[in-house]
């Protein structure tokens, strides 16, 4: 799977949902529970009742992209269970596409220069 880059926001879902829904079944969950935009680019990560299993929905500019994902011998390291979203970087989302413990992982602080050397 091609992997956001550090700069697209992404957020989990922290409630199971039905994962019979699809693009647009999952679009409108993010309209209704999560008052978001399903349009911007941002990256939705969306977990199953199972842990096991995941979707992602985002925009890619001219249409939804879902990816679907089920971990075979264990499950996923999800936040705990609550309404709306929570916020994970790049490097976290990483971690928990590949199924190892994301609330291990911390991305490098980095400043911008304030000018070339």
């Amino acid at each position: 799977m091609m992997m956001p880059s550090h700069k697209v926001r992404i957020l989990v879902a922290t409630q199971p949902v039905d994962f019979r829904k699809g693009h647009d079944g999952l679009a409108a969950l993010v309209q209704s529970a999560l008052g978001e935009d399903p349009f911007t680019g941002t990256v939705f990560v969306f977990r199953s009742k199972r842990a096991d299993r995941m979707k992602i929905l985002f925009w890619d500019g001219s249409g939804l992209v879902m990816t679907y994902k089920r971990l075979e011998e264990t499950s996923f390291t999800w936040p705990a269970i609550r309404d709306g979203a929570m916020t994970l970087n790049s490097a976290q989302f990483e971690a928990l596409f590949a199924g190892l413990d994301w609330r291990m992982v911390r991305s490098l602080e980095t400043r911008r220069p304030a000018a070339a050397e």
